[in-house]
């Protein structure tokens, strides 16, 4: 079926529409259910976006879209309904981030592994500062975003996922578990990784990363310590001014700049528009990288396939470690020339990236 552009013309429509039947007859007349993420605010009243929308399309394009053909999120008619000057507001508030949990499941530390009230000074201190994360969207936070009693629930849900817990476990998400798994595997690291966020939020220094969608990061999983430092920590990698500075110290020393772990030289296998192309990776560990700038000795020159392996997981391998587990392979018959190949081709598709680090 063909769907059609909105107009703002087409959307005061429906909402006339709405007005003269009334909530319920108009969502029943085209199926629809009941806003479950985001509702349009227009004029004082709210209204059900996904609705709004698809009726919505009849007055521009002939026929009102079915409920199934779209969805009412963000990509959908929330984000048509934006662009056309709309307000829309969340209802649901997002998921906890990774960071988010890192720094309830080190109160709950701090706390002997035990939940915590509203009305701990604890826990409203946490809430104002989960409100300054620049992690969700303020369009994303309804008014009870964060709010102390939210993180009492939080608190709750990690303290009873503690495996000294002996009751039955409140609701929770998977990555609660995950993040309490690291904090008794890691506990020193994890608490400097809360420290750090908390040093970051207090300095202004994690306020500009705001939330976007990275390549650079698979996913949070990809980052253990955290949305803000793995961005923090790009950011130190992907300085050009830094970046150029380590690779002319080591071409003034008459070396290649072929990756310190396997060996892979851009130069060497794609000409001339590999020479001088290699990414850097700051080889100091998230928990342990506080404020100030990177050195150059912090630095090491690397493959875009062996840095994606060493961010994979924490703790991070060394370069010397991930060279040693390369090695290991290749010694023991279980790394193949056609592996080789298979990487280098892997590492062809960052060569569109060249021209922007060069």
């Amino acid at each position: 079926m063909h769907r059609g552009a909105l107009t703002r013309a087409s959307v005061l429509e429906a909402i006339a529409e709405h007005d003269r039947l009334g909530r319920e007859a108009f969502l029943l007349q085209y199926g629809f259910s009941e806003a479950r993420s985001y509702v349009l605010v227009h004029e004082g009243h709210e209204y059900d976006s996904k609705a709004i929308a698809g009726v919505a399309h009849k007055w521009d394009q002939g026929r009102a879209l079915a409920p199934e053909e779209f969805s009412g999120g963000k990509d959908h008619a929330a984000a048509w309904l934006k662009r056309l000057g709309f307000q829309i507001k969340t209802i649901r508030n997002p998921d906890w981030a990774r960071d988010e949990i890192i720094l309830a499941c080190h109160l709950v530390m701090t706390n002997s592994w035990k939940g915590l009230d509203a009305q701990d000074s604890r826990v409203i201190e946490l809430s104002s500062l989960l409100q300054l994360l620049p992690i969700h969207a303020d369009t994303d936070r309804n008014e009870k975003f964060r709010n102390p009693n939210g993180v009492a629930r939080k608190t709750f849900d990690i303290a009873t996922r503690h495996p000294d817990y002996s009751g039955k476990p409140t609701n929770g998400g998977a990555l609660d578990v995950e993040v309490l798994q690291e904090f008794l595997s890691r506990p020193e690291e994890m608490a400097e990784v809360a420290h750090l966020i908390r040093e970051g939020i207090a300095i202004g220094e994690l306020q500009s990363l705001a939330h976007t969608q990275d390549a650079d990061l698979d996913d949070e999983s990809s980052a253990p310590e955290g949305y803000l430092l793995m961005r923090r920590h790009r950011a130190r990698e992907w300085n050009k001014g830094l970046r150029k500075k380590k690779i002319d110290s080591v071409l003034a020393k008459g070396e290649s700049l072929a990756c310190e772990v396997c060996g892979f030289d851009f130069e060497e296998v794609y000409g001339d528009v590999g020479a001088g192309y290699v990414e850097c990776h700051h080889v100091v560990p998230l928990h342990e990288a506080g404020e100030g700038k990177a050195k150059l000795r912090e630095l090491t020159l690397i493959c875009a396939n062996c840095h994606r392996m060493i961010h994979r997981r924490a703790p991070w391998p060394t370069p010397a470690e991930l060279r040693a587990a390369i090695e290991h392979r290749r010694s023991t018959g279980s790394h193949s020339s056609a592996g080789v190949v298979q990487q280098r081709d892997r590492t062809a598709e960052h060569a569109t990236d060249l021209d922007d680090q060069r």
